[in-house]
């Protein structure tokens, strides 16, 4: 290896360079394929580009709990700006950013060298859906919103993703209508402030329940064949491929099985087998062969920086200050992409247009409902939290380390009293989500106080909590009043609609998080009501779920609540 002085020494340079040219054209999907805007094939040559977070190693599954924005550092993409080109990459994908710093440089440098990018709106923790008790809140809508708004004024983002590797197995698979989900809300906000990017999914491999979760994310759950819930480019994190295999060998049945369930893009999200090293990238030349790239339109290698795995490490390049360093893994890197030379065909005219087909059946190995969460609605929680009686007021600013004892604490009074928490429960398996599901973490915890102080005959003691609750001077002076009053709030929370821009107080992106959870497990939550009225009723009967509900929140702590 040898070490490589700055080719740029400043981002300014590059900026100039990039004010000359072109701005960088629109890329579309027609059906399955990816299309530039002379109606020639698209083709994702791309790298993945973040410098690995600290990380969890105890869960069993390798995952930050901590990131680096790289598109947030003007130094750093100046210093690796040469060496992206070099390599020959057209596409970064960037797995977590801070949406309340500025782009600006970094973004209109890679647009001037002409490469997209794939930005993931989830970060580390608390910033994704759990895999091991989902929700799809306010915060979390928030927080991809927010992160669209501070990216929408470049012409580089190819896709936003909603999220990486959430399922990790068939029995996490009742996740997926909270992901699918987030694309319905992330496809209507792009679509309503007139965006051309693209919504994107990321998998990890697996077994025969890949295959429906990709038909999943494609079809359509009322049988219109309606694109409203879909994704728009399916990844799929293979590395299968090892040392000088072939396409017939690695990828033929995979590609079959895919071309059989899909109906949208799909791309290699990551790839770049390092059992054997240097990597020859041999994946390359059949991930762009004929055979391929009627089902796959690309890949992203990965990865430019180092990372650690349970597989070894990964990483092209090492860097020293300013100084970058090349591997053999980088050199082979970009003679394979140089030397790639993918048909062009279909060409956009001839492509056919994408059908949404039913959904798969649920079964053994697939766990998921066709009924998806209703959209979060911040102005019904808003509103909910100005009529409860009781109003969660920590005395702690890391309300993460309480959260989830109060939560049990409410829910077990509750239970004791013959009444329930179905309200803010939710179970993607059975398509029941209650009321209130949808709200941020401290509104659900507000509502099943008021749940527990009504219930208790407006005892102010039993607003208390520990010190951590205090009365609403504004509510209703009756629990009719109350219970009217939130049923009211409620009443436009159900279903799907266009979400709207967050407030300023609402979501910045600047917590830590990744497209992947940090905890995995297979419970869910309870079985609760659709029905917005009844579920929001105060001192409702029927704790028949309890134990369920319990589960759910003995792992808030663990971020399955606190997604804010």
């Amino acid at each position: 290896m040898q070490p490589h002085s700055r080719l740029w020494t400043s981002l300014a340079a590059v900026a100039a360079l990039a004010a000359q040219v072109q701005g960088l054209g629109k890329v579309s999907r027609t059906g399955k394929y990816l299309f530039n805007e002379d109606g020639s094939r698209f083709y994702i040559k791309g790298v993945a580009y973040q410098p690995q977070g600290e990380i969890d190693s105890t869960s069993g599954f390798v995952e930050p709990t901590s990131f680096t924005d790289p598109l947030a550092d003007s130094s750093a993409c100046s210093r690796d700006l040469p060496y992206l080109k070099d390599l020959g990459v057209n596409v970064v994908h960037v797995y977590s950013v801070n949406s309340s710093l500025s782009h600006d440089a970094c973004m209109s440098a890679l647009s001037g060298a002409g490469i997209y990018t794939i930005i993931d709106l989830t970060l580390p923790v608390n910033g994704s859906i759990d895999r091991s008790a989902p929700q799809w809140t306010t915060s979390l809508l928030d927080q991809y919103l927010t992160t669209i708004d501070a990216f929408e004024k470049y012409d580089n983002v190819l896709a936003y993703g909603v999220g990486n590797e959430v399922i990790i197995g068939a029995d996490g698979t009742f996740v997926a209508p909270y992901i699918k989900a987030g694309a319905r809300d992330v496809r209507a906000y792009l679509n309503s402030i007139k965006s051309s990017a693209l919504v994107a999914y990321s998998a990890v491999d697996g077994d025969t329940w890949i295959y429906d979760l990709a038909q999943y994310l494609n079809c359509d759950p009322a049988g219109g064949n309606d694109a409203s819930t879909s994704i728009d480019l399916y990844g799929l994190n293979n590395y299968e491929l090892c040392g000088n295999e072939t396409f017939d060998q690695a990828y033929q049945g995979k590609t079959n099985e895919f071309a059989n369930r899909l109906d949208v893009a799909a791309y290699f999200s990551e790839y770049g087998c390092v059992k054997v090293s240097p990597r020859p990238w041999a994946d390359v030349a059949a991930l762009f062969s004929d055979e391929a790239t009627a089902v796959w339109s690309g890949g992203v290698a990965f990865s430019y920086f180092p990372a650690f795995s349970t597989d070894g490490q990964f990483g092209m390049v090492n860097v020293t200050d300013s100084t970058v360093t090349t591997g053999q893994d980088y050199d082979n890197l970009k003679t394979a992409y140089a030397a790639a030379k993918p048909q062009n065909s279909p060409t956009q005219s001839s492509a056919p247009s994408a059908s949404y087909e039913s959904c798969p059946s649920s079964s053994g190995t697939w766990l998921a409902s066709n009924s998806l969460p209703p959209t979060p609605n911040d102005a019904a929680c808003s509103c909910l939290d100005s009529v409860v009686s009781c109003l969660f007021t920590p005395k702690v600013d890391n309300t993460s380390a309480i959260v989830g004892e109060l939560f049990n604490t409410a829910c077990q009074l509750l239970g004791g009293q013959g009444s329930n928490c179905d309200a803010i429960s939710s179970n993607g398996t059975t398509g029941t989500y209650g009321a209130v599901s949808g709200c941020d973490a401290d509104t659900m915890l507000s509502f099943v106080m008021t749940q527990w102080y009504e219930l208790s005959g407006r005892n102010p003691e039993a607003c208390s909590f520990a010190g951590n609750g205090t009365l609403n001077q504004q509510a209703s002076t009756t629990a009719s009043g109350v219970d009217a009053a939130a049923s009211s709030c409620l009443a436009s929370a159900t279903g799907a609609s266009t979400p709207a821009a967050p407030t300023a107080a609402q979501g910045s992106s600047s917590s830590s998080g990744s497209g992947s959870q940090s905890s995995s497990g297979s419970g869910s939550g309870s079985s609760g009501s659709n029905d917005s009225s009844s579920a929001a009723r105060m001192g409702e009967a029927s704790f028949g779920a309890a134990g369920v509900v319990l589960m759910v929140f003995i792992s808030v702590v663990g971020g399955a609540i606190t997604l804010a």
